[in-house]
């Protein structure tokens, strides 16, 4: 995959960062050159209506209520698909009927790369007040606190981490470390998830090359679970459990996908899908994004390309995903950074279903075994790219 890092001193590269506000008060991040500007006139948009969040009485869990979100823009459906109405034609969502491509109703001009305030949220700075709970001893209700963010890795419609020039996917790492060095600055947040759906099998409804982060103001679940699993290895055998788990992805060498200097890229001992794969940081403090070297940005680019290539090769078409990074939330130093990849198929032509054990139980059934779908992946052999030369930029504000 990558060419590993070389340790050598790197040239300085500079991405400008310009912060917009739409006329609603949503606010627009543009990196690169601004080639335009947001229009002046509109209404400021209101809080969705009944944003809010309400306690699962019997898990202690919190589920988040967001009906505005049924008002987002969707791809169309494809000709022949059973969505698709008849006699339809196929035709490309870009321009005025994709929100993501220029002259769209998010960025009406040119960009290289851009982020904006989540017009559909499921979290916001200052959500509405909750509705009343029914029983508020068992089952209260609270606002749906936090950010919700789309990040645009390109201004072109059609493209993936697998097609976009080394340098494009540098500059997106660039850009998830400037907004997560944001994020987590703020007070009031205490996890920042980065992550990407692609494809309609993982329910995407806009196929233009973005993902999306969301800023908790609280530990989610399955994040507060791993923050005490750190805790309790640590108090049990005073080692870091994420430089264990690293240490096993490179004694598996039947696990093993591909690595460089930096991450280890393997399928996880326990996976829950198929196709699972954990592109996990090795040094110990590399926790964040923001903890990265310029040579461990260069690395991580260059192994989230390498593998997303290996999926589109694996069944010859591009392969539906979950991505999501990991960051270290607060007081958490042992903590690796991870970005965990998650496709629902397990065959060419069929798909691994979250079905009723799985949901009701947190128990997955995995079907096949994990050392023959990283020999699968490992078998792609995607061509060589030279790494050498791209530089992560570091991002400065400019007025």
């Amino acid at each position: 995959m990558a060419a590993p890092s070389t340790g050598t001193r790197r040239p300085i590269r500079l991405l400008d960062r310009r912060v917009l506000e739409h006329p609603g008060g949503r606010r627009l991040y543009v990196y690169g050159e601004l080639r335009g500007q947001l229009p002046t006139d509109g209404a400021r948009s209101e809080p969705p209506p009944q944003l809010h969040r309400r306690l699962d009485p019997l898990t202690g869990t919190w589920v988040a209520v967001s009906p505005a979100r049924n008002a987002r823009p969707q791809t169309p459906p494809r000709p022949g698909s059973a969505d698709a109405p008849d006699g339809a034609v196929d035709t490309p969502d870009e321009g005025p009927s994709c929100p993501l491509c220029p002259g769209g109703p998010e960025l009406p001009f040119s960009y290289e790369a851009a982020v904006f305030e989540n017009r559909f949220p499921s979290l916001m700075a200052h959500p509405p007040a909750p509705p009343a709970a029914e029983d508020a001893l068992i089952a209260p209700t609270a606002p749906s606190s936090g950010r919700c963010e789309v990040v645009l890795y390109t201004e072109q419609h059609v493209g993936s981490l697998a097609t976009l020039a080394p340098a494009q996917v540098a500059e997106v790492v660039a850009v998830w470390t400037d907004r997560s060095n944001d994020l987590w600055a703020q007070a009031d947040v205490a996890d920042v998830l980065i992550f990407e759906n692609r494809g309609e099998g993982v329910g995407a409804t806009l196929s233009h090359p973005h993902g999306q982060i969301y800023a908790f103001d609280h530990l989610p679940p399955q994040i507060a679970l791993r923050a005490r699993r750190h805790r309790e290895h640590r108090a049990r055998h005073d080692d870091c459990l994420g430089c264990r788990v690293v240490a096993a992805d490179d004694g598996a060498a039947e696990r093993q996908v591909a690595a460089n200097d930096s991450f280890t890229v393997a399928v996880p001992f326990a996976p829950r899908w198929p196709y699972e794969v954990h592109v996990r940081a090795r040094r110990h403090g590399a926790g964040r994004l923001g903890d990265l070297t310029g040579d461990e940005q260069r690395d991580l680019a260059a192994a989230l390309r390498d593998l997303v290539l290996r999926y589109d090769r694996l069944f010859d078409h591009d392969l539906p995903y979950m991505m999501v990074a990991h960051e270290a939330p607060h007081e958490q130093p042992d903590w690796h950074l991870s970005f965990e990849f998650f496709p629902p198929h397990r065959g060419p032509d069929k798909l691994k279903v979250r079905a009723s054990v799985e949901t009701a139980t947190g128990l997955f059934i995995n079907d096949t075994l994990p050392e023959t779908t990283a020999a699968g992946l490992r078998e792609t052999h995607p061509p060589h790219t030279d790494w050498r030369e791209v530089v992560v930029p570091s991002v400065r504000q400019v007025d």
